[in-house]
């Protein structure tokens, strides 16, 4: 059978963990990276030759949702239809691939279903590896307050994307209802939310014994919970449970960075839903009472990002992306401003990209394909960039600057 061959030479190659490289080449052969080293030493091909500036694995962003909403309330979740949200979503995934990344995290949305639609071919897309449902207890973070109960059953009756469980016997059931739809890890609350009305974000939601149940459940299908938190009370519980990623981590301080540290937890930053959601939220809708959260939680999570980039916790480049349009406060095809916003916070350039690429993966635990890095075997998902993002990480916001992106070898943008 004859293989599909691309020789890729490089003047500078990011491998995605390590130092970058100089005057690399990289074969990839049906899909996979076969071949990597010196431009000297490359095996001769039949295929085609490529010539970069810098050539780097696709990014990842490891905190996304696919809602077709395009306003920040969360409320906007009951308005949209679902024909509706997902065509919208196929136009998102298409951004997304534009602006450089190949695989997306997605933590609550109808990421399940686009998914098949990309990995069927009708759709161009990242790898979607997404969590079906938003997880919480009655009341908290998943529920819409203003609401009757029987809306919110309905919405999620209907293939929405909130659900509200209690106890034991609720929490292992909304786990199986999206194990049911082949999530690739679950997604809960374990704190309140700024979005949501009369929750807390302070407050610790799910119990103990829910958060543990969820857990458990989810690693018997080899599955990991990332846990929404901004109070430490929720960032604890869900540590102390067996969470392996902590989404946003608001209020995180020294000993719960060390809690994390010992757990060998992942922060999932998302530093970008606070400054978009402050630069425009305001004028697109998002209610008085999520504007109060924000103005209380946005500084805060400086701080705490700060803290957890000098503690060395192990830190995954994520954004809350949530809505679409390219007029939107948090629209698809931006992702790289997280990457900005983490140099901001403390890292290097090349520890952000890490962040966005080798890290990546390991917020799906035993999910975790083998892609983030350029090596030997593993899948060819990679983006060439016209400057280099080591002196300047800004290079990675402007999609102009990201002139070719390969997903699993296939050539999905390049110069027109």
């Amino acid at each position: 059978m004859t293989k599909n061959k691309q020789r890729i030479f490089a003047d500078l190659l990011i491998p995605g963990a390590g130092e970058p490289l100089a005057d690399w080449a990289v074969i990839i052969t049906d899909g996979l990276i076969e071949w990597v080293g010196p431009q000297a030493d490359a095996p001769t091909i039949t295929g085609e030759d490529l010539h970069v500036p810098v050539l780097m694995p696709g990014m990842w962003d490891c905190h996304t949702h696919f809602t077709g909403m395009q306003t920040p309330a969360l409320a906007a979740a009951i308005d949209v239809p679902v024909p509706v949200a997902a065509a919208r979503s196929v136009a998102d995934a298409q951004r997304a691939i534009n602006a450089g990344f190949t695989s997306i995290r997605e933590v609550g949305g109808f990421g399940v279903y686009l998914a098949r639609v990309i990995n069927e071919g009708n759709a161009i897309g990242p790898h979607v590896y997404a969590a079906g449902d938003l997880i919480s207890p009655t009341g908290g973070h998943a529920d819409l307050h203003n609401y009757s109960l029987g809306c919110v059953a309905d919405l999620a009756q209907r293939d929405g994307w909130l659900h509200t469980c209690d106890g034991v016997t609720g929490a292992l059931r909304a786990v199986r209802l999206q194990l049911r739809k082949n999530a690739k890890l679950i997604k809960i609350c374990a704190s309140g939310g700024t979005l949501t009305e009369y929750d807390d974000p302070m407050h610790q939601q799910f119990s103990d014994i829910e958060i543990c149940t969820m857990v458990e459940e989810a690693a018997r299908a080899e599955r990991i919970v990332a846990a929404h938190c901004h109070g430490k009370a929720g960032i604890m519980a869900a540590l102390r449970n067996g969470v392996k990623t902590i989404e946003h981590g608001t209020f995180l301080d020294e000993e719960a960075a060390d809690a994390m540290l010992e757990a060998g937890a992942i922060l999932v930053t998302t530093r970008s839903v606070k400054i978009r959601n402050m630069d425009y939220a305001k004028q697109h809708g998002l209610p008085d009472y999520a504007w109060k959260k924000l103005l209380m939680t946005a500084d805060r999570h400086q701080e705490a990002v700060s803290l957890a980039i000098q503690k060395g916790v192990t830190i995954a480049a994520g954004t809350d992306t949530l809505t679409s349009g390219d007029d939107t406060p948090l629209r698809w095809g931006e992702h790289a401003l997280e990457l900005k916003l983490l140099v901001d916070d403390g890292m290097t350039p090349l520890q952000a990209i890490e962040s966005a690429t080798a890290t990546a993966p390991l917020t799906l635990g035993p999910q975790a394909p083998k892609a983030g890095q350029i090596k030997v075997g593993w899948d060819a998902d990679l983006c060439a960039v016209s400057k280099n993002p080591i002196t300047d990480i800004k290079v990675l916001l402007k999609t102009s600057n990201i002139t070719h992106v390969w997903k699993t070898g296939t050539l999905l943008k390049q110069p027109s």
